[in-house]
């Protein structure tokens, strides 16, 4: 039977000392650690590109929003 593949990377990081030895002091796995914070970057930065790219479409339709009102304001709530 084979061995499933792996969606892991190994890869080399130099990380400050202090940080890594908390990080084992804490009994947190490292790679683990790591990897967390690296995709919640990724999702910042995803998001922040995204803003960035929808900049003008979004303000034309807060401005739109603003001058218009809630085209659902009209509707019982939920």
């Amino acid at each position: 039977m084979r061995e499933p593949v792996s969606t892991r990377q190994r890869v080399n990081l130099l990380l400050d000392r202090k940080t890594v030895e908390a990080v084992r002091e804490l009994g947190l796995k490292l790679s683990r650690t790591v990897d967390r914070v690296l995709a919640r970057e990724v999702k910042t930065a995803r998001e922040q590109h995204w803003r960035e790219e929808n900049r003008e479409p979004l303000a034309t339709w807060a401005d739109w929003y603003d001058r218009e009102g809630d085209p659902l304001a009209h509707l019982p709530p939920l």
